[in-house]
């Protein structure tokens, strides 16, 4: 962890000129290959800064983010960029995205106020409605539909038997998976079949955040809103974003009147519900394979493990992610 502070340290007086007086890691995001950290810079600036392990698209992100602010969009942070003039820098195995720092809350620390579901509804329709230059369309991700997290789950069930040893959370986390294998399994089963069915029809794509949850909304003191970690934008039906609406993950964002805000700002909208409900589904497998990976196959030093558990059980609570996609489901036709 030390050695990790002194290379973000060095890195940002590398590629920023940010000579740091003091850094520290904040508890907040959900991305668990993602860090982020409160870095106070000699000259009293204060920074917002995130180390994620690996190399995403990022040019293609910083280009969305510039897309969005020429769209008129003002719900979006522009991240600082490096000395030599660039948004993102790459060191090592990490990549730097530093943003200026606004005091203020998450969206799962704090609720939005009616006026901010309004705001973020609007927003969220200008960004589905933004129509994205063919050279540009080319290099963002497509929605393909693909069983990466089902396999995955599939897989831990198939190949993992034998109970972790010398890990209490790793043990409650595999006999959790245990005893809620019938459960599970019907996750990744019913998301299985939505696929195809989704897979069949004639689908509009749009640009969606892709993880619009209450963690990447922030609130700051004034009360303005921003959207933030635009690091995995995608071409998508619309449902891709607007499932996260009235879904429940971080067991917040799950009460009707809260979506009935957000979709006066958003406007006029049929809903496609095999699509939402694929997608709530396909979420929770997605978390269940990153929960197993997290704290089972390759646990990463440094974590709190006990919080992570709990946001994996939370998953499970009353008006949680997995009963709210049943409920979603109700709604589906086939």
């Amino acid at each position: 962890m030390i050695e990790l502070t002194h290379f973000i340290i060095n890195c940002l007086s590398a590629y920023y000129w940010i000579e740091v007086s003091s850094i520290a890691l904040l508890p907040v995001g959900a991305d668990m290959n993602a860090s982020i950290y409160k870095v106070q810079a000699n000259d009293q600036k204060t920074y917002f800064v995130k180390l994620r392990r690996g190399h995403s698209q990022d040019i293609n992100n910083v280009a969305i983010l510039d897309l969005l602010q020429t769209s008129g969009i003002k719900q979006v942070i522009p991240p600082v960029k490096t000395a030599a003039g660039k948004h993102i820098q790459q060191a090592g195995d990490f990549t730097f995205i530093v943003y200026p720092f606004i005091q203020g809350h998450d969206g799962f620390s704090r609720s939005l106020t009616d006026e901010q579901w309004i705001v973020l509804g609007q927003t969220l329709r200008q960004v589905h409605d933004i129509n994205i230059p063919a050279s540009l369309q080319t290099r963002i991700r497509r929605e393909d539909f693909s069983p990466k997290w089902r396999d995955a789950v599939r897989s831990f069930y198939t190949h993992i038997e034998a109970e972790p040893a010398g890990d209490e959370v790793a043990l409650n986390l595999w006999k959790f998976l245990q005893e809620n294998r019938s459960i599970i399994q019907q996750l990744v089963d019913r998301s299985e079949h939505l696929c195809q069915k989704v897979r069949s029809q004639p689908l509009k794509f749009v640009l969606c955040h892709s993880d619009i949850h209450g963690g990447n909304v922030l609130l700051d003191d004034k009360g303005a809103l921003y959207i933030v970690d635009w690091d995995d934008p995608i071409l998508a039906p619309k449902e891709r974003d607007l499932m996260f609406i009235g879904g429940g993950v971080g067991n917040v964002w799950n009460k009707p009147r809260e979506e009935n805000l957000f979709y006066e700002g958003y406007g006029p909208v049929e809903i496609d519900w095999t699509l939402l409900a694929y997608y709530r589904y396909e979420r929770i497998v997605e978390d269940v394979a990153d929960y197993i990976q997290e704290l089972i196959l390759k646990p990463t030093e440094g974590k709190d493990k006990f919080e992570i558990y709990k946001q994996f059980m939370n998953m499970f609570a009353p008006n949680g992610v997995v009963n709210i996609a049943l409920e979603t489901d109700k709604h589906v036709i086939e």
